[in-house]
C-alpha cells in the first residue's frame, strides 16, 4: 500500500492544486458562489478520486505486493500478476527476462559439462602414460630411478585433485553413503602413500579401533585423507617425526584425528587456511603447497554433512579432525547410495 501511494502521490498534489484553483477562479471571476456548494463539489470530486484509487489499488494489488517485498515473492516469481494492462506488461517482461536467464544459464551449463567432460577425459589419458613411466622406473635400481618415482607420484597427485576438483559441482551425481571402517579407510591411505612417508622419513601411529565405522564416502573419504596425510607429512619437521590418526566417540560424533608434529601454523594465518588457494606464510617454504588440499577438504565435508576442524601450535605441530555425525556399531548392514 505504501508503494502505491508512492506511485500516485503526484497526482494526488494535482488534484490538491486544481482543487485550490477552482475557488481562486471564481474569486477572480467575481462570481459569489457559497462556500459550502465549493465544499460539496470538493468532496464529490474527492469521492470520485477515491474510488478510482480504490479500483486501481485492486487491479494492480498482486503487483504492488511484489513489489514491496521482492525477497517473499521468489518462490511465486511468475505467476500471474492480474489482467490490467500494467501487471500484463510487467508478466511479459518478467517472462522474457526469465526466458533470456534461462537461456544463458543452460549455455552456462553446457560449458561446464564440457569442460568438466574434457578434464575428466584428459585426466584419464594421463594416467596411462605416468603408469607406463612408473613400471619402468620400477625396473631400475638407481637414485635416479627414486627421483622418477617422487615425480610421477607427485604428478599423480596433482591429476587426482584436478579431476576431484572437476567432480565438485556436480558432486551430488558423483558419492554413495555406506558404512565405512575409519581404520581400514587410513591403514589404506597410508599404504597408498608409504613411498612418500618413506622419502619423509615419518612414520605412521594408527589408533584406531576396527569396530568403529561412520556413515560417509569411501572415495570423497580417501581423497579427503590423502590432502590431510600428505600435508601432516611435507610439513612434519625432519626425519623421526610420527604422524598420528586415532578415533574416538563422542555422543553421536565419531571424530577422526590426524595430528602431525611438524612446523605449525601461523596464529593469523588460523582462520584462512580453508581458503582455496591459501599457502600461508609456512605453507610458501615448500614447493608441494597448492593451498587447495584443506579448501577440498572442507568443502566435501559440507557437501557430505560431516565438519572439519583444525587446530595448531607454531612450532609444534598441526591437528586436523574430521568430525562424522554418528558412528555405525560393526554389525550394522545399511547401505545407503544414490543420495
Amino acid at each position: 500500500m505504501k508503494l502505491f501511494l508512492k506511485v500516485q502521490l503526484p497526482l494526488l498534489l494535482f488534484y490538491a492544486v486544481q482543487m485550490l484553483l477552482v475557488p481562486l477562479l471564481y474569486w477572480l471571476t467575481g462570481e459569489g458562489r457559497p462556500f459550502s456548494i465549493m465544499l460539496y463539489g470538493a468532496a464529490l470530486s474527492g469521492a470520485v478520486l477515491a474510488v478510482y484509487l480504490g479500483f486501481r489499488y485492486l487491479r494492480h494489488r498482486r503487483l504492488y505486493i511484489k513489489l514491496n517485498d521482492p525477497e517473499a515473492s521468489l518462490n511465486s516469481a511468475f505467476e500471474p500478476l492480474g489482467d490490467a494492462p500494467l501487471p500484463e506488461a510487467v508478466d511479459k517482461l518478467l517472462e522474457t527476462y526469465g526466458r533470456h536467464y534461462r537461456d544463458q544459464l543452460g549455455e552456462e551449463a553446457r560449458r561446464v559439462d564440457s569442460h568438466i567432460t574434457f578434464m575428466n577425459r584428459w585426466v584419464h589419458q594421463m594416467k596411462t602414460p605416468l603408469s607406463i613411466i612408473q613400471l619402468t622406473a620400477e625396473e631400475l635400481d638407481d637414485a635416479a630411478a627414486d627421483s622418477i618415482r617422487e615425480e610421477v607420484d607427485r604428478l599423480r597427485k596433482g591429476l587426482e585433485m584436478v579431476l576431484y576438483t572437476s567432480r565438485l559441482d556436480r558432486f551430488e551425481d558423483d558419492f554413495s553413503i555406506v558404512p565405512v571402517s575409519l581404520r581400514k579407510a587410513v591403514s589404506e591411505t597410508v599404504a597408498e602413500n608409504r613411498r612418500l612417508f618413506i622419502r619423509r622419513g615419518v612414520q605412521a601411529d594408527i589408533r584406531i579401533g576396527e569396530e568403529l565405522k561412520v556413515y560417509t564416502d569411501a572415495k570423497w573419504l580417501r581423497f579427503m585423507l590423502v590432502q590431510i596425510l600428505t600435508n601432516a607429512v611435507n610439513y612434519s619437521a625432519g626425519s623421526g617425526k610420527t604422524v598420528t590418526a586415532a578415533a574416538f566417540q563422542r555422543g553421536r560424533e565419531v571424530i577422526l584425528e590426524i595430528r602431525d608434529e611438524g612446523i605449525g601454523i601461523a596464529p593469523e594465518d588460523l582462520k584462512r587456511v580453508f581458503n582455496p588457494y591459501f599457502t600461508g606464510e609456512r605453507g610458501r617454504e615448500y614447493r608441494e603447497s597448492t593451498g587447495m588440499g584443506l579448501y577440498l577438504v572442507h568443502e566435501i565435508c559440507k557437501r557430505i554433512g560431516h565438519r572439519v576442524e583444525l587446530s595448531s601450535q607454531h612450532g609444534e605441530g598441526t591437528a586436523v579432525r574430521l568430525i562424522f555425525d554418528s558412528g555405525i556399531p560393526a554389525d550394522t548392514n545399511i547401505t545407503l547410495t544414490g543420495l
